[in-house]
């Protein structure tokens, strides 16, 4: 058995994530794949379209084998602590042997040699130089990495898959007994692009073709489709982050600056900033475009104003996550789950009762997820009950 790891959103599943998917096994020769995913929450700092459970099923539909989760506190992170965090959860597994994801380059050695040369002290000072002036930090490392490198690097450097790719193969190397690393060039139309080609949109188009009632169809797999339709059809879903615009206004706009400062990734007096574009904004796009700047860009705002919003702390978003949760497997996801049980270096939780026997830290990761869950259930179509964290199965096909 030879096991692939990919680390995804899956906002929705795609037939780009389908090619992914398929380029893995073709390429790595990998029989079993397992996807590490983001809940209920995604990294540009808003709602998934679609629950956390609907989308494993999703995936498990299109060659997928065992989902687990990527917990809200690292999903919707800086582009550094999402990878670190799934990663971690993928190498904990104890039986993945290729981490594999797209990239716009597509090449893994130039993507591998990048990632070393970040490491070069005139690229770390001339980065801080630059912060210290108000550059964003992907600003600042691009730039320093092309005063050293080029053009060409300062050129990959600009481009988010490539980024993140970077971001995976830093964290991968800090483990000693880490899978093989592979990428494949990001097919058709690029990350958050609204243009499309042949049958491949990105996520971000066919999100607001779903939600405006265009047809997305043909850029996803037919199970997408259904899986939509049943979750429409149960007022399950979609759960745009439209819905909760008041409720993170009114939050926002209770929050003192001081409150805003322990949130996780602010630093440098952005709290302020953000304070006081929350007194006069009137939607979450005025919030953000008031509060961006130079330095503090609109991605970084979001997910800022998200985690205010959730009530993460600095404190609770140290370290890494302590546990895998499983959410969705068939067949040959029990066997990846049956060697990940006897390897694993982190406990393994199918179900709410398996928290118990683990440690404080754990509990409270666990009892924030259940929060983040309950908060999402105020997206859905007709308002759900809380405690949906506690008592949703995993998805066994």
């Amino acid at each position: 058995m030879k096991t692939a790891g990919i680390i995804a959103e899956y906002n929705p599943f795609h037939n780009g994530h389908k090619y992914h998917i398929e380029k893995t096994k073709e390429g790595t020769g990998a029989d079993h794949v397992v996807a590490v995913m983001s809940g209920n929450y995604v990294q540009r700092g808003e709602t998934a379209i679609l629950s956390k459970w609907a989308r494993a099923e999703t995936a498990l539909e299109n060659g997928v084998d065992l989902v687990v989760e990527l917990p809200t506190i690292w999903s919707i992170a800086r582009a550094k602590d999402f990878a670190a965090g799934a990663v971690h959860i993928l190498n904990s597994l104890g039986c993945v042997d290729v981490l594999s994801f797209g990239s716009e380059l597509g090449d893994i050695e130039t993507l591998r040699h990048i990632s070393e040369i970040l490491s070069d002290k005139r690229v770390e000072e001339r980065m801080q130089a630059d912060l210290d002036i108000g550059m964003s930090f992907a600003g600042a490392r691009a730039e320093a990495v092309r005063t050293y490198y080029g053009d060409a690097y300062y050129d990959i450097l600009n481009e988010p898959n490539n980024i993140l790719a970077i971001e995976y193969i830093l964290a991968n190397s800090k483990y000693e007994n880490k899978p093989d690393i592979f990428t494949i060039s990001r097919k058709g139309a690029a990350h958050d692009s609204l243009k499309r080609s042949e049958n491949i949109a990105s996520a971000s188009e066919i999100r607001r073709m779903m939600l405006e009632n265009e047809k997305w169809s043909p850029y996803v797999p037919q199970s997408t489709v259904d899986i939509f339709e049943r979750e429409k059809e149960n007022e399950t879903g979609p759960t745009p982050y439209s819905k909760l615009e008041f409720s993170v206004l009114c939050c926002m706009r209770q929050l003192a600056a001081e409150d805003i400062a322990e949130t996780p990734d602010v630093s440098e007096g952005i709290e302020n900033r953000i304070h006081e574009a929350a007194q006069k904004a009137r939607t979450l796009d005025e919030l953000f475009s008031f509060a961006k700047t130079r330095r503090y860009s609109h991605a970084r705002i979001r997910r800022i104003v998200l985690a205010s919003f959730l009530g993460f702390t600095k404190d609770q978003c140290e370290g890494l996550p302590p546990y895998i949760k499983v959410l969705a497997m068939n067949d040959k996801g029990k066997d990846i789950l049956r060697e990940a049980k006897e390897k694993a270096s982190l406990p393994i939780v199918t179900k709410a009762s398996d928290i118990d026997a683990l440690g404080e830290r754990a509990k409270k990761i666990y009892s924030l997820e259940g929060m983040c869950t309950d908060v999402y259930s105020l997206a859905t179509p007709v308002i759900l009950p809380c405690g949906r964290e506690q008592t949703t199965p995993v998805i066994v096909k």
